[in-house]
This record gives structure tokens, C-alpha cells and sequence, in this order.
């Protein structure tokens, strides 16, 4: 861990920095959810009680729509929908397991069926109590599943290849050159003119210009590179 973050590093050599979530941002998260919830169980009590009136059987379908609905619906959104329920989608988090990969219906039902232990003795004592004393922020339910609640990385999407001609390079470069020329041209945009100048200048082994000769060169090499 530094400054929040933990840094994984996966069998296949990737190095994943993930932010672990504090019980603050969680229990908006929670209360969202719960919220959500119980709008659509009054609501599905209505209907039921619309159509069936107060029969046993009214009641007794409403109390198995209460228990799935209760236990199903944290569990099916974390494995079907990203790790993410409504709340945390929401609040920009998401469930993963300890070692970054997605979670599956072991880990998920694992810690959702736990919630009953991390109330206790009341109000989630105990579960803010763990989070409290493990750097992670895990309550009891995430340790016994192996799961991690996590900032949900934000994606920016990509912007359109610069319009023009693209241009091959004229010599191969490494993914990590490619990636820090094409970070170079979106950049651009958001630098002073002279900057831009500057870095163009130091281009000119790449592109054999200078000034903006030398920049309009690396557009149409990224130009080339995103299409």
C-alpha cells in the first residue's frame, strides 16, 4: 500500500494499482441500495396484495419474492454486472476479489450471506470494527470470501485519430514509444504552443523536422498508429 493505493502484479505480469474503499463511500453506497430495495418491495407488495388480496397465498409468495429479492439481488449484480449493485455504480466502487479478478458466485455469495455476522450486535458493528483494523478496509465478510471493494477505475475514452494524412513509421518503436507518442499528440491540446514546439523539436530524430513541421509529422504517425 502507498498513499491508498495497492499494487497487485498478476501471474501474466501486469501490474494492477487498485484504491480500496473506506466505510464512509461504502455505507452511501449500502444506503442506496437499500433504498432501491425497499421502493421495489412495496411496490411488489401492492401488486401482490391487487391481485391476490389477503389470502395465505398473497403472503406467502410475498415473503419468498422478500427473501430472493433480499439475498439475490447483491449477488447477482456483483457476478453480472461488473462486481457493481446500483449503489456502487452509483458511488464509483466495485467488488473484486483479493486478487483483481472479477468475482464469481462463491466469493459474492460469500460475503453477501455474511452480512448477518457483520451486523452484529447491531447497526454493522462488527464489519466497521474489521474494516477499522484492516489496511484494506475489508469487512468480515470480505475476508472470509477473499474479496476487496474497490474504487472503480475510471475509463477515458479514447479521442478520434488527429484528421489527415497518417503516415507509417519510419522505423518500429516499442508499445511503451508508441504509447507515449500517441499520450504526446492527445496532449497536445491542453500544452502551451511553445511546448508543443519544444517537444516537436525533440521529435526530429523520429520525424526529420522541426517546429511544426515536426508536430503535424507525429499526428499523422499517431494518425497511423490509432486507425
Amino acid at each position: 500500500m502507498l498513499d491508498g493505493r495497492l499494487a497487485l502484479l498478476t501471474p501474466e505480469g501486469i501490474r494492477l494499482s487498485l484504491t480500496p474503499a473506506g466505510p464512509v463511500r461504502r455505507a452511501f453506497a449500502w444506503t442506496i441500495d437499500f433504498v432501491l430495495w425497499l421502493i421495489a418491495v412495496i411496490v411488489i407488495a401492492i401488486a401482490i396484495r391487487f391481485a391476490m388480496g389477503d389470502s395465505n397465498l398473497g403472503e406467502g409468495l410475498f415473503l419468498v419474492v422478500l427473501f430472493l429479492s433480499y439475498w439475490g439481488y447483491p449477488i447477482l449484480c456483483e457476478v453480472y454486472a461488473g462486481g457493481k449493485t446500483l449503489g456502487k455504480r452509483w458511488m464509483g466502487l466495485e467488488v473484486v476479489r483479493e486478487d483483481g479478478l472479477p468475482v464469481g458466485w462463491r466469493e459474492s455469495s460469500l460475503r453477501n450471506l455474511l452480512l448477518v455476522a457483520d451486523f452484529l450486535p447491531m447497526m454493522y458493528a462488527t464489519g466497521l470494527l474489521c474494516m477499522l483494523f484492516d489496511h484494506r478496509f475489508r469487512r468480515l465478510g470480505d475476508l472470509v470470501a477473499g474479496t476487496l471493494v474497490i474504487y472503480s477505475p475510471k475509463t477515458r475514452a479514447r479521442k478520434a485519430a488527429q484528421s489527415g494524412e497518417a503516415h507509417p513509421l519510419p522505423f518500429p518503436l516499442t508499445p511503451e514509444q508508441q504509447r507515449a507518442l500517441i499520450d504526446l499528440v492527445e496532449r497536445a491540446e491542453h500544452l502551451p504552443p511553445s511546448r508543443c514546439l519544444e517537444l516537436a523539436d525533440l521529435a526530429e530524430p523520429l520525424t526529420g523536422l522541426r517546429g511544426e513541421a515536426s508536430l503535424a509529422r507525429l499526428r499523422a504517425y499517431v494518425a497511423g498508429l490509432t486507425r
